[in-house]
C-alpha cells in the first residue's frame, strides 16, 4: 500500500481520522516491515554512550534483546486547554517505527458530549497536526517546516523514554552534562533538534527539556522550553518503562501541565497492527 506524503499534509480533508490513521500506520507496516533475526543489544554497543544514559539503557531492560524496530503504545491521558480548567479524558494510539523515524499518534476524547480526534502523523521528515470535532470540523490543521521541526523533537521524545533499546544510533549525538543529566542531538533529514534528558539515583530517566518544540496552541509558533516530567514507571516482560508523565511548557507566566499521560500498554517489534 502506498501512501504519498502530501495525503498526511491535507489529511485535514477527507475521511474520518480514525480511519485515516489506521491507513496510514498499515501503509507505514508495509514501507518498513518488521524483520526478524536481529542482533541483541550488547554492552559494548552502549559503552560510549554517557554514562548516565548507558545506566539507563541497562535499567531499562533493553541489553540482551534486539534494538526495537517498532512499538505501539496505548495510554490514557488528562488534556487541558487552559490552566485551572477541568481536565478532558481521552485515550490514545501510537505507532513508532525507527527505521526511517515515522511517529503516527490518534488521541480521541469528548468535549461537551461531542466526539474529538486529534491526529498526529510525522513520516518521510514531514509532519502534520488535525484536530477535528464532530468528524466533520477543523479546529487544527497545521503542516510545513515549523510543525515538522516541533514534532521531530516529539519524535526525539519517545525513542529516549519509550524505546531506550534504540538510543545507540548514528542519528544520536550525545554530550555528557554531569552524572545524572546528558545532552542529545537528533538531526532527521532536514530536522535537527536538542534535548537535555535527566536521571534520578535509580538510574530512571525523569525529565526531557528541549528548546526546540515552541507552543503552537494559539496557532502561532511561541519559543519556550518543553519537557516531559516522568513521575512513575513500571515493570512490564522484563523491561523497566515509564508508567506515568505529563508535558508542560514553561511560559513566561508560569509553567503550564496541559496533558497528564498513563501507559496502558506498550509493545514492540510487532509484525503488523493487529498483532496486540
Amino acid at each position: 500500500m502506498t501512501v504519498p506524503i502530501e495525503a498526511d499534509i491535507h489529511a485535514g480533508t477527507g475521511r474520518n481520522l480514525r480511519a485515516r490513521h489506521d491507513q496510514v500506520v498499515a501503509a507505514e507496516f508495509a514501507a518498513q516491515p518488521f524483520k526478524p533475526g536481529a542482533a541483541a543489544l550488547t554492552a559494548g554497543e552502549i559503552a560510549g554512550l554517557p554514562d548516565p544514559v548507558r545506566r539507563y539503557v541497562e535499567r531499562s531492560g533493553a541489553l540482551g534483546r534486539p534494538r526495537p524496530q517498532n512499538m505501539r503504545v496505548a495510554l490514557d491521558a488528562n488534556m487541558y486547554r487552559k490552566p485551572g480548567q477541568a481536565p478532558i479524558k481521552a485515550r490514545t494510539v501510537q505507532y513508532n517505527f525507527f527505521g526511517r523515524p515515522a511517529r503516527l499518534f490518534l488521541m480521541e476524547a469528548r468535549m461537551f458530549g461531542i466526539p474529538v480526534r486529534a491526529l498526529h502523523i510525522y513520516r518521510q521528515e514531514r509532519a502534520a497536526f488535525t484536530v477535528r470535532i464532530a468528524s466533520s470540523v477543523n479546529m487544527v490543521d497545521q503542516h510545513g517546516g515549523q510543525i515538522s521541526a516541533a514534532e521531530t523533537v516529539t519524535v526525539l521524545n519517545d525513542l529516549c523514554l519509550m524505546a531506550p533499546g534504540a538510543l545507540v544510533d548514528s542519528r544520536l549525538a550525545w554530550r555528557t552534562v554531569d552524572d545524572r543529566s546528558a545532552g542529545v542531538t537528533f538531526t532527521n533529514g532536514p530536522h535537527t533538534v536538542r534535548a537535555t534528558l535527566l536521571f534520578n539515583e535509580r538510574d530512571e530517566l525523569v525529565d526531557f527539556r528541549s528548546d526546540d518544540r515552541p507552543d503552537s496552541s494559539t496557532g502561532t509558533f511561541i519559543p519556550m522550553c518543553w519537557s516531559t516530567p516522568i513521575t512513575e514507571h513500571w515493570d512490564v516482560d522484563g523491561r523497566h518503562v515509564i508508567h506515568h508523565g505529563a508535558a508542560v511548557y514553561e511560559r513566561p507566566d508560569g509553567p503550564f501541565t496541559y496533558g497528564e499521560f498513563t501507559m496502558r500498554t506498550i509493545t514492540y517489534d510487532m509484525a503488523d497492527p493487529t498483532a496486540v
